[in-house]
């Protein structure tokens, strides 16, 4: 988990998902991946993908670089 960003993705994707009133499998189905894909990247065991981190972003109606924001 050494890559810039990715602590704080995994704390600041449940605070956006929480906002919208969104379950993790609610979350999913938004950005077209799976409930066990959202989990692991709360949990901290992955790191998306540009491309997944970008639908992440248009599924929680927020810019990327704010799912990656420091703190």
């Amino acid at each position: 988990m050494g890559e810039p960003g990715t602590a704080q993705l995994h704390t600041t994707l449940p605070v956006h998902r929480a906002r919208l009133g969104l379950t993790q499998a609610a979350l999913a189905e938004r950005a077209g991946i799976t409930r066990k894909s959202v989990n692991a990247i709360e949990a901290g065991n992955m790191v998306p993908s540009v491309v997944l981190a970008l639908k992440l972003a248009q599924a929680l109606e927020v810019p990327v670089e704010e799912l990656f924001a420091l703190a």
